[in-house]
């Protein structure tokens, strides 16, 4: 998915300096960004006073909207750098397109996970025959320096494994959750799992005192520890966390992410991840002039031009404003 804002604002964040070393209740407001001309997207990271959690940099949730008779989700091709972006669906479709030649219909609770690595580029849209609703998350998560330059690829994999206990259905979609690990690529100590909490239930999810760790509910009306959150809202956890109590009356699901807390310092500007100014500013020349990114073949339209440099430098700084 694309950061398609005309303005993008240069996000610096990394590092371990600001990150608390117990456990936090901090609420995350959302910004609602348009995406496309026909969806709009809830924008929980970054946001003011939240730029990582763990090695997850970026996070938009979106509907359920009603998509009958609409075009839906349509994302023209655009390019990525320095990361890895994660496909996830409670409801509809969307159509996968890459310029490593990759094609995939991705469904409910199947991952799509595409690694940029050095450059690649892709785009999202609903199949022209699609469902009724469309709902879901597009998450990205930064690759370590180590990763950052690998060939790009392309996973899709229907089945993931589940972890189950009195009340919960839990889909560990990336990283490991309770012994589960999903059979998605990860450069770092992550966790992300698909929570679903059955009506009434009061259950404890095991945590890793060493990951920060953050929820995003995605239906129904929790409580997790002790907040009461709406769908779309997400809850900044910290670190220091055996378990986490969750509560749902009429049921519920949530997205649970986290990780070791990401040390190395970043800019994130647009769909680039990279280290210095100069690296975006290098991407993003490369992209206008056709370079690098490759082509993506099939999608109906043209591809997504890059939004012009801000006026100052951009600086990989600390993790909060």
């Amino acid at each position: 998915m694309s950061d398609l804002q005309t303005r993008p604002e240069a996000v610096a964040c990394g590092g371990r300096d600001d990150v608390s070393g117990g456990p936090v209740r901090e609420l995350l407001k959302p910004k609602t960004v348009p995406l496309g001309e026909t969806t709009e997207v809830r924008r929980l990271l970054p946001t003011l006073g939240r730029r990582m959690v763990g090695a997850w940099c970026f996070v938009d949730n979106y509907g359920p909207d009603d998509i009958a008779g609409e075009p839906g989700m349509q994302i023209p091709p655009h390019p990525h750098m320095g990361l890895q972006t994660v496909s996830w669906l409670h409801a509809g479709e969307v159509l996968h397109r890459d310029s490593l030649g990759s094609v995939q219909t991705v469904r409910p609770r199947q991952l799509g996970l595409m690694t940029s690595g050095r450059a690649i580029s892709h785009s999202e849209e609903s199949p022209r025959e699609h469902g009724p609703t469309l709902h879901g998350a597009q998450l990205w998560v930064a690759l370590p320096d180590a990763a950052r330059h690998t060939d790009p690829s392309w996973e899709f994999h229907a089945d993931l494994p589940v972890v189950t206990g009195p009340g919960l259905t839990a889909t560990v979609l990336l990283g490991e959750l309770d012994g589960a690990a999903s059979p998605g690529r990860a450069f770092t100590p992550i966790v992300g799992a698909d929570l679903g909490i059955a009506d009434g239930a009061d259950v404890r999810v095991p945590l890793e005192p060493d990951f920060e760790y953050a929820v995003l509910t995605m239906a129904g009306r929790t409580v997790v520890d002790g907040v009461p959150l709406d769908p779309g809202a997400m809850l900044y956890l910290g670190c220091g966390r055996r378990e986490l109590p969750v509560r749902a009356d009429g049921g519920g699901s949530l997205m649970l992410l986290g990780g070791e807390p990401f040390e190395e310092r970043l800019v994130m500007w647009w769909n680039f991840v990279g280290r210095s100014g100069d690296e975006i500013a290098r991407a993003r020349a490369d992209w206008m002039d056709g370079d690098r990114f490759g082509t993506v073949q099939g999608y109906d339209g043209g591809r997504t031009p890059a939004p012009a440099l801000p006026g100052l430098p951009l600086k990989a700084r600390g993790r909060t404003r």
